[in-house]
């Protein structure tokens, strides 16, 4: 079983294997933006770059960002004590691409990683794609989904709406559609007796998303209209702590080696047995 920080060693070697800079985390509290007061993305500190008002130093890059959500529309501080899987704290691993190669590349390296690197069974794995806005002019996914296509049955592709399937930073700033990549790590009995695929965006704590593509082509204007970005850039993020629990098979974040040595701690500490139950 791989370690925590043995997968995240492996993430960055990965895409370092494909031409991308690693980079090191930025700090959690943003200096130098009014519209953020916490980094909240692994995109953050790419925000100049991906508007076009700095250049670009590395066309491709890679990192593990250590992220902050307690305000503003990524907002996780309601959900942590209620379920496994959020937390207001956490890494996220990403990958980059500033003009370089968009959704092909994204999406086939996504697959490689999980399916061959970490082994993840194929068949627990599920594809979201973008299903189009009328309102804002903007049609469904269909290049994604024609990739998905070649690594995932029918059955295991996903529309999702704007809300889970179109990312904006906040109000404003950069933005565009994004495919969420869900695994399904309940026990195989209660697989073949319900499709994950019911199950996927329902908030069943055993169906996650892991990791999200987006596949930024906008920049959200103050007046809420689109115009296009100077080029188009990946940018993803994988929830560290998601893909620990997947990888060591448990069923809680918590139960993982990122969060147990800290737990042990505190039991030792206060006299109380952590039971893992909510």
């Amino acid at each position: 079983m791989l370690t925590a920080k043995e997968i995240r060693e492996s993430f960055l070697q990965f895409f370092s294997s494909k031409g991308h800079h690693i980079v090191p985390s930025a700090p959690m509290v943003i200096k130098g933006d009014p519209t953020l007061m916490f980094t909240n993305a692994g995109m953050n500190q790419f925000k100049d770059v991906i508007l076009g008002n700095a250049p670009v130093k590395y066309e491709r890059v890679a990192d593990s960002q250590k992220c902050l959500r307690v305000s503003g529309k990524h907002n996780d501080l309601e959900e942590v004590g209620h379920d496994t899987y959020h937390h207001t704290m956490f890494e996220m691993l990403g990958n980059w691409s500033f003009g370089d190669y968009f959704k092909k590349e994204a999406i086939a390296w996504a697959w490689e990683y999980l399916t061959d690197v970490l082994g993840l069974n194929p068949s627990q794995l599920y594809a979201t794609v973008f299903e189009g806005s009328a309102a804002e002019g903007l049609s469904r996914d269909d290049e994604a989904a024609s990739y998905w296509a070649q690594y995932l049955p029918e059955s295991h592709i996903l529309e999702g709406n704007k809300k889970d399937n179109f990312w904006e930073m906040g109000d404003v700033g950069p933005c565009g559609p994004c495919s969420e990549i869900h695994i399904d790590i309940r026990p195989e009995e209660e697989r073949q007796k319900t499709s994950g695929a019911l199950l996927v965006n329902k908030d069943n704590p055993l169906v996650i998303e892991i990791w999200n593509l987006v596949f930024m082509q906008f920049n959200r204007k103050a007046d809420g209209s689109l115009e296009p970005l100077p080029k188009k850039v990946i940018d993803t993020g994988m929830g560290f702590e998601r893909l620990c629990m997947a990888i060591q098979g448990k069923t809680s974040n918590y139960d993982t080696d990122v969060f147990q040595p800290i737990i042990k701690e505190i039991e030792k500490i206060t006299g109380f047995s952590y039971s893992g139950k909510n």
